[in-house]
């Protein structure tokens, strides 16, 4: 019934796999079993349509020429704090106490059929449904952080939609749900969107992380486990992914290169070919831009996963220079200013698009700035979590930055157009609301500002004084190739500071120095206290120190989340 229009006999298998695995319980089961309901013109019959393979697109379905898409309700932006162990999906009702399940069939509201709602998919009128409820956000739209993405699912389904991205599946997101609830979907209209195929074959992960989601897999490494090795095992390394991990075969994988011009050039690499580079390694972290943001949600709400101070670990990766491609390439290292490098991984979400973002080209080129491409960590072939068998490292960065599972690069006078890159990773000062924020004007967040984090103790122990001090240990970073020079560390509310004596740091100098610095320091307490506030900030290189208080960098998205870090502990002379 279906034919994958790429004769290449690997990528057919590998389209007719792919397509069994996920894209058919998602589209399929959600929009084409609806088609006898459904009378929008965008959609016609399921045995009308064909799907291909494209390399720099990746799947995409076809309906008379058109990208037929069926996107997410409410993008990543909208996840707020998540917890795995929060698996409870039961919210208050507004009215009162009692509880319910987002979703469930309510009794005293009006019942209406699939074909009904599907009537309901502009910006006069916009219904969607989720399990037995239906639901009218029209007055969402506006605050909808993924912008026109949201247009594409009016009069549908988000469930399936929500079960790829899991971090909306939250007790504060139900509510807001349920409080545009209207009736009750006909029983005949309910299907079960269960997405057990799209996960099935995720790898398996070490117990001792800490789980932020599970579908798609978030997770940061355990403080304990940070100041424990400098280089981070990989089984320890923290993980944020997306979508669900692809299967690559490191002998079949391909990286494709075109740079745009007058003319089109296009290369293509095979990991074998990449060989004829110049291998290299560096020890570089990487960070994601949302790392601490759980204490900026404490200030006032922020969208986003609640990651504590894990989300940032250390390796040595080894590769080659993305610069030494581009060259090969024939990129002219004279000619990037107003350019950009796109990079596109193998990783589709539940609209057929691929993950991509992309970094000025000037970066790119710029010898000192160190960025690889990599396919190993810590001496060992990329795990499939990070990237296997090829992803960028683009050291200094934002962790989006370096995509994994890499099988395209573009040289462009464009930006990535993917919704990663336009609609996030984007900082706004604390008085922007998501109704007043332009992403279009503000500028993509390419370098991390200094941070650090006490690891050792932990918020709420109880310590032994020795010697009239307590031992702290933690961890600093900062981005851009900045070197950590100094640790400061206050146990009285910023009247004094104690300067960590011990810093274990790469020997890269500055401005090429990737790797996080680990600390430690002896902080003395007075004999009569019996709880203390540790306050603990760094300085770099370039002397920049972070800021004292969150309210003063709050941002809507709770990313570069770098103030002191305070922690309260007890103590026991």
């Amino acid at each position: 019934m279906y034919q994958c229009s790429e004769t290449n006999k690997t990528r057919e298998t590998f389209c007719d796999i792919y397509f069994e695995m996920s894209l058919k319980k998602i589209l399929l089961g959600t929009v084409f079993l609806r088609n006898r309901y459904i009378g929008l013109s965008s959609v016609s019959t399921i045995t009308d349509k064909k799907y291909r393979f494209d390399e720099s697109e990746g799947f995409l379905f076809r309906t008379k020429g058109k990208i037929l898409t069926a996107a997410v309700f409410s993008s990543v932006l909208i996840g707020a704090a998540v917890n795995e162990q929060i698996k409870d999906k039961n919210v208050k009702s507004q009215s009162n106490d009692v509880v319910i399940e987002a979703g469930e069939k309510l009794p005293d509201l009006p019942t209406y059929t699939a074909e009904e709602v599907s009537k309901h998919g502009d910006k006069n009128s916009f219904w969607v449904t989720y399990k037995h409820g239906v639901y009218d956000v029209t007055k969402f739209l506006p605050s909808h952080p993924g912008g026109e993405q949201i247009m594409n699912a009016g009069g549908l389904s988000i469930e399936p939609f929500w079960n790829v991205y899991g971090m909306h599946k939250t007790p504060e997101i139900y509510k807001l749900l349920e409080s545009y609830r209207i009736g009750n979907l006909h029983d005949d209209d309910v299907i079960d969107h269960s997405d057990d195929e799209l996960w099935v074959k995720e790898p398996v992960r070490d117990n001792r992380l800490i789980v932020k989601t599970a579908k798609p897999f978030n997770a940061e490494i355990p403080a304990k486990y940070q100041i424990k090795f400098f280089d981070t095992p990989n089984e320890l390394f923290y993980v944020r992914q997306h979508m669900p991990v692809p299967e690559l075969d490191a002998d079949d994988h391909r990286l494709k290169v075109t740079v745009k011009g007058s003319k089109i050039r296009t290369e293509e690499f095979s990991l074998r070919d990449l060989d004829k580079f110049r291998r290299v390694t560096t020890r570089a972290a990487l960070m994601c831009a949302g790392n601490r943001r759980s204490e900026m949600n404490e200030v006032k709400p922020v969208k986003g996963i609640g990651w504590m101070g894990g989300a940032i670990s250390n390796a040595v990766w080894g590769g080659v220079y993305l610069r030494d491609v581009l060259l090969y390439s024939g990129v002219d290292p004279e000619d990037t200013k107003g350019k950009h490098v796109i990079f596109t991984g193998a990783d589709i979400d539940a609209t057929g698009v691929n993950f991509s973002t992309s970094i000025p080209l000037d970066m790119a080129m710029n010898p000192s700035s160190g960025i690889l491409l990599a396919t190993t960590m810590n001496g060992h072939p990329l795990p499939p979590d990070h990237g296997r068998p090829l992803r960028v490292v683009v050291p200094g960065a934002p962790a989006v930055r370096s995509v994994k599972w890499l099988q395209s690069i573009t040289v462009s006078e464009d930006e990535s157009p993917s919704h990663w890159h336009q609609k996030d990773y984007r900082a706004f000062n604390p008085s922007k609301t998501w109704e007043t924020a332009d992403f279009a004007t503000a500028p993509p967040v390419y370098s991390l500002p200094v941070t650090s984090a006490i690891c050792d103790p932990a918020d709420g122990d109880v310590i032994s004084v020795k010697n009239g001090a307590v031992q702290v240990r933690g961890y600093a970073y900062s981005g851009g190739g900045a070197k950590i020079v100094r640790v400061d560390v206050s146990a009285d509310g910023g009247r004094s500071w104690w300067e960590a004596r011990e810093l274990q740091a790469d020997a890269a100098p500055p401005q090429q120095h990737y790797g996080w610095t680990l600390w430690t320091a002896s902080v003395p307490v007075a004999t009569q206290q019996k709880e203390v506030e540790l306050w603990a900030k760094a300085t770099d290189s370039n002397f920049n120190t972070q800021p004292e208080r969150f309210n003063d960098i709050w941002n809507i998205r709770g990313i570069l989340s770098n103030a002191y870090h305070r922690i309260k502990i007890k103590l026991v002379h």
